[in-house]
């Protein structure tokens, strides 16, 4: 296989996801958002093509198993501001459309709206809306909340299933809004949700942006799990909690990424609406 691989979460015990595979239509993101947990990638917020991208991409599809799912995509977001001019994913997708299989599309993007006429017949949208007033800081480079939400209004419009993805939730900077973000997407069939999870890496980046707050964190994230620190549990919960009891408040489907608690939902990362 050239660029369709098997999803391998880090091997990660936490990871609920169902089988499936995994597709980055481009090598490295320009998003630049400070969570990001790709960056351990060489180069990674250089966006960079991918070499004989469609013969491989037909290569690598001819040899999965019927109904396979694909994630598309879980570091590179398919949709850069260069995607407007070059079409790559949508040429893609043209490609994906003749085979047989369920295709999840994940993004900040709102560019996804163009494509609805070339999604595969079962494909479902998870658009991330991490914050509202504090985007432009943490995602610098990524479009506007309100775009994404746009976006997802449009999609759910032609129906198209669509998944908020609000994670990651990052204490003491967008907990507060988290429900906001919420209520303003309470139209979408599922949401995934999670507190953010630090690496080194990123936590060097949030000490240039938010120098206040790495204090705190290295007080606060405490708990070791693989090359991740996580808040303690109960402290996760307590910020999950008004998030979940408007998910069930309101009949919505919910579920979390990699935080160890149950959830009521058919698949956490919402594969189940391809």
């Amino acid at each position: 296989m050239h660029y369709v691989r098997p999803f391998d979460p880090w091997k990660s015990k936490l990871c609920t996801c169902p089988g499936k595979f995994s597709f980055n239509p481009y090598t490295g993101c320009s998003h630049n958002c400070l969570y990001c947990y790709a960056t351990y990638i060489p180069n990674f917020t250089k966006l960079r093509l991918k070499r004989d991208l469609f013969r491989k991409l037909e290569r690598d599809l001819e040899k999965l198993p019927k109904n396979a799912l694909i994630s598309m995509s879980n570091s590179s977001d398919p949709y850069p501001p260069v995607e407007k001019k070059l079409g790559i994913t949508r040429k893609c997708l043209e490609i994906m459309r003749n085979y047989d299989l369920r295709l999840l599309i994940v993004t900040k993007g709102n560019i996804v709206v163009r494509d609805v006429d070339v999604f595969p017949e079962r494909t479902a949208v998870s658009v991330t809306v991490t914050s509202l007033k504090t985007a432009k800081l943490i995602e610098p480079k990524a479009p506007k909340p309100e775009k994404r939400i746009e976006a997802l209004k449009t999609l759910k419009d032609c129906g198209i299933p669509v998944i908020l993805r609000l994670d990651p939730i990052i204490p003491f900077l967008t907990e507060n809004e988290a429900l906001k973000v919420l209520e303003m997407c309470d139209f979408v069939d599922h949401v995934v949700t999670s507190t953010l999870k630090l690496r080194r890496d990123i936590l060097a980046r949030f000490s240039k942006v938010f120098p206040e707050l790495t204090r705190i964190y290295r007080a606060i994230y405490t708990e070791k799990r693989g090359s991740y620190l996580y808040m303690p549990k109960d402290m996760r919960i307590k910020i999950l909690k008004s998030l979940i009891e408007r998910c069930e408040e309101v009949g919505l489907s919910y579920a979390f990424c990699r935080e160890g608690l149950e959830f009521k939902a058919e698949s956490c990362d919402g594969s189940h609406l391809c």
